[in-house]
């Protein structure tokens, strides 16, 4: 049980502040231990004169800072010890890229010694969701989630409303009719493209249809799509969607390619060179995502992208300063010579 503590009726702090103290001073004197059970709400009550209603208020917030954990049915125990640690953050990726790591470098760059962060994976499966949030809500300060699914999208919103939303920042990604009091660094892929090809519309005018190339092997964003449909709508362009680019994929004089994936802009690159097509000229290509190599591939590769160390920087900047602000990132249109 708890070790004996003062409540003072006359002190200004409000007295479920004083239980919280109380609470946090016992275990850095090293007189409540990690896994240690303490008093009930009953219990405490009672020993104190003070309202259940004072005492759940105290335990909702250890709960919420991690301090004590209930366990259904025996009470709540001490569940961690390390309150002068650093913030402990939990980062929940769709997978591992090039960007993700510019985002994560970026993000831990950012916190510095303020905090340690672990990095874990949901593949875009919301059971793989599900037991990570279960299995670490409690372990952590913030859990920073990158929200891509595409399949149950309902079930993973209402796994996402589990985590309070003074511990969770959604990031990368905006939830459709997700209302949380949580901070959020996002792209707005609909309308980042369509402002991105705006900006290169001279140069797209040399070419007559339009070609938007995403993996059908990897799950994106649907508004990537719908903004390039409705940029070729606005601007009368001759447009198609593309699985993929491959060895077999026509390519003539006048195309232009919207590229994701590396693979497919390699692919169209050797069909070009193969077919005698003078890239910039002939055919037009546009890269998504920034890399240190398309500024160097063919003389400059022409990309749209969003700034991903700037995001990963924003995100931590709003743990930092503890606020709840949605952040659209900036998003790109890079000019070089494949357009």
């Amino acid at each position: 049980m708890m070790p004996a503590f003062e409540i003072a009726s006359q002190n200004q702090v409000p007295k479920y502040t004083q239980v919280v103290n109380a609470v946090t001073d016992a275990i850095r004197k090293g007189h409540l231990k990690k896994g240690q059970k303490i008093s009930s709400i009953n219990e405490l009550s009672d020993a104190y004169f003070i309202s259940r209603v004072t005492v759940e208020k105290a335990y909702n917030i250890l709960k919420e800072q991690g301090t004590i954990i209930p366990i259904k049915g025996k009470g709540f125990y001490i569940n961690r010890v390390d309150l002068d640690a650093p913030v402990r953050i939990l980062l929940l990726f769709n997978k591992i890229s090039n960007y993700k790591k510019q985002i994560y470098n970026a993000f831990i760059k950012t916190m510095g010694t303020n905090a340690i962060v672990d990095l874990k994976i949901h593949h875009f499966n919301v059971q793989i969701l599900r037991s990570l949030v279960e299995n670490n809500l409690d372990d952590y300060d913030y859990i920073v989630l990158m929200p891509y699914f595409y399949e149950n999208i309902e079930e993973a919103v209402n796994i996402i409303k589990t985590i309070p939303a003074n511990k969770l920042m959604i990031i990368d990604r905006r939830i459709p009719f997700f209302n949380s009091e949580c901070g959020c660094v996002y792209q707005d892929f609909e309308n980042d493209i369509i402002d991105a090809l705006d900006e290169g519309l001279d140069l797209l005018k040399k070419y007559s249809k339009l070609y938007f190339v995403h993996s059908n092997m990897v799950p994106y964003p649907p508004e990537m799509a719908r903004g390039f449909r409705k940029f070729c709508m606005q601007n009368s362009f001759k447009n198609e969607l593309m699985g993929e680019v491959n060895a077999n994929t026509e390519v003539k004089k006048g195309d232009a390619f919207i590229v994701i994936e590396e693979t497919d802009l390699s692919s169209l690159i050797k069909n070009c060179r193969t077919k005698g097509l003078k890239i910039g000229k002939d055919v037009g290509i546009i890269s998504y995502n920034e890399t240190p190599l398309k500024e160097v591939l063919l003389d400059g590769i022409t990309v749209i992208s969003t700034d991903h160390e700037q995001l990963g920087e924003s995100a931590a900047n709003l743990i930092l300063s503890n606020s709840k602000e949605y952040i659209k990132n900036p998003f790109v249109f890079i000019r070089r010579n494949s357009l």
